[in-house]
C-alpha cells in the first residue's frame, strides 16, 4: 500500500490540516504552561523536591487513571464534540494558575493540574481515535508522524519560550497564554464535520443505541483486547517498562537542569530546564519527521522488528552515557541523540500498532495503552523525586537509560516467536 507523505496529506486533506493546527497552538501553550508551573511550584516550595513529585504526579497520574474511561467515552460519543468542549474547559482551568501567591496556594496549581490532564486525556482520546479516519489508511503513517513531531518540536519550541517568557515577562504571562491557546483549538476542531471523525460501519452502530452495549460492558472489552491480543499486549507492556525508566526524566532536567548545573554553571534555573526539554522536542521532532523515509526503508528490507528492538536500547544507552557528562551543553547533546532515535523508533510503533487496531475499539485499546504508561510514568516521577534526598541526579540519569533500555529486551523476547512463526 503506498503511504502519502507529508506534504501530500496536508495539501489534500483540510480536516487533518485543522486538527494539526488545533494541536499546534494548544500544546504551545501546554508547554508554556509546564515551564511556567513547574518554576513557580519551584518557586513556592523553596525548589522541594518532593512538591515537584507532587506536580508530576498531578499531570501524569490523573491521565492515565482517566484514559480508559475517556477511551470508552470517545467511542460511544461525538469525538468532535468531547474535543470542543474539553478545549472550552481548559481555557477556564488554566487562569486559575494566576491565584497562587505563597505557598500555602500549592494546592491550587496541584489541583488544576489534575483538572487540566483530565480533560486531557478525554481530548487525547478522541483526537487519536479519530486521527486514523481523518488521514485514511494512505496518510496514516505521515498523520502519525505529523501530529507526534509538532507535539515534540512544540516541546522545544514551547519551553524555550515559555521558559524565556517565565524569566522576562513572570509566570502570569504564560497562563493566559495556555488559556488562549485553548480556546484557539477548540475553533479549529469545530471546522471539521462530524462525520469525518468516523467510519460509516461504527456511525452506524452508534446510531443503532439497541446494538449498543452498555458503558461497562465496552470498557470491558476493551480492558480484554488491550490484555489477551497478544500484538496489543506486547504494546502494552514495551510502553510500561520503558516508562519505569522514562518518568525519571522530569525529575532529571528538574535536578540537573534546574539546580546541579544552575548552581555549578551559573544558568537561571527556568532557562536550564527548558534547554533540556528544547532538545528534547527537537530530538523527537526530528526523529518523527525521519520516520517515514525510515519506514520506506524498513518496510521494503523487512527489518522493522530489528529496529524497533535495537533503537530502544540504544537510546537508553546514550541516555545513562550522558547522565555522566560534565557540563549542560554535553549532556543535552546526548538527550537530544537519545530522543531523536526514539523518535523514529516510536512513530514505526505506534503507526503499526493504529493499523492493528479496528476503528470500533481503537479509543479504548489506544487509551488503555496511554494510561498504562503514564500511570507507571508518573509513579517512576514521584519515586525518582523521593531518591534525591539519597541519590545524586546523575546516578538517577544512568539508572533512567538502563531501565528504559529494558523495552528493547522485552520487544525481542515477545515478538521472536511471532516473526519465527
Amino acid at each position: 500500500m503506498r503511504s502519502l507523505n507529508y506534504s501530500e496529506l496536508i495539501s489534500s486533506n483540510r480536516n487533518f490540516r485543522n486538527l494539526l493546527a488545533g494541536q499546534f497552538i494548544s500544546e504551545l501553550g501546554n508547554w508554556f504552561n509546564f515551564i511556567a508551573g513547574l518554576g513557580l511550584v519551584r518557586f513556592v516550595s523553596d525548589a522541594s523536591p518532593t512538591a515537584a513529585g507532587l506536580f508530576f504526579l498531578a499531570r501524569l497520574l490523573p491521565f492515565a487513571l482517566m484514559s480508559p474511561i475517556a477511551g470508552t467515552f470517545v467511542d460511544r460519543f461525538s469525538r468532535r464534540q468531547v474535543m470542543l468542549w474539553t478545549d472550552i474547559a481548559r481555557a477556564a482551568v488554566a487562569l486559575s494558575f494566576l491565584l497562587i501567591k505563597s505557598q500555602n496556594d500549592l494546592w491550587i496549581a496541584y489541583a488544576a493540574t489534575v483538572l487540566l490532564h483530565v480533560f486531557g486525556a478525554f481530548f487525547d482520546g478522541a483526537k487519536n481515535a479519530a486521527a486514523p479516519n481523518l488521514t485514511g489508511k494512505e496518510g496514516l503513517l505521515s498523520g502519525v508522524a505529523l501530529l507526534f513531531s509538532t507535539r515534540f518540536l512544540l516541546m522545544a519550541i514551547g519551553s524555550a519560550l515559555g521558559g524565556w517568557a517565565a524569566a522576562v515577562f513572570g509566570y502570569e504571562v504564560a497562563f493566559v497564554i495556555n488559556a488562549v491557546s485553548f480556546l484557539v483549538s477548540a475553533y479549529t476542531v469545530w471546522l471539521i464535520p462530524e462525520e469525518a471523525t468516523r467510519d460509516v460501519e461504527t456511525a452506524e452502530r452508534m446510531a443503532d443505541r439497541n446494538a449498543r452495549e452498555s458503558f461497562v460492558t465496552e470498557l470491558r472489552e476493551g480492558v480484554r483486547y488491550a490484555f489477551r491480543e497478544r500484538f496489543a499486549q506486547t504494546i502494552l507492556l514495551l510502553n510500561v517498562i520503558w516508562a519505569t525508566g522514562g518518568g525519571s526524566i522530569n525529575i532529571v532536567f528538574e535536578r540537573l537542569g534546574g539546580v546541579y548545573f544552575a548552581e555549578v554553571e551559573g544558568w537561571n534555573a527556568d532557562i536550564a530546564v527548558a534547554i533540556l526539554w528544547t532538545v528534547t522536542g527537537l530530538g523527537l521532532g526530528g526523529g518523527m519527521f525521519l520516520a517515514h523515509r525510515a519506514s520506506v526503508y524498513l518496510d521494503r528490507r523487512g527489518r522493522n522488528y530489528q529496529f524497533i528492538g535495537w533503537a530502544l536500547i540504544l537510546h537508553g544507552v546514550l541516555f545513562s552515557i550522558g547522565g555522566l557528562m560534565p557540563s549542560l551543553v554535553i549532556f543535552a547533546a546526548f538527550v537530544f541523540s537519545s530522543r531523536l532515535i526514539i523518535g523514529v523508533e516510536y512513530a514505526v510503533q505506534e503507526t503499526m500498532f493504529q493499523r492493528s487496531l479496528p476503528d470500533i475499539i481503537r479509543g479504548r485499546v489506544s487509551t488503555i495503552d496511554r494510561g498504562a504508561e503514564l500511570a507507571v510514568f508518573g509513579l517512576s516521577s514521584f519515586a525518582a523525586a523521593e531518591l534525591m534526598y539519597h541519590i545524586t541526579p546523575q546516578t538517577l540519569t544512568v539508572v533512567s537509560g538502563i531501565l528504559s533500555a529494558l523495552a528493547g529486551i522485552l520487544w525481542f523476547v515477545r515478538e521472536r516467536p511471532v516473526r519465527e512463526a
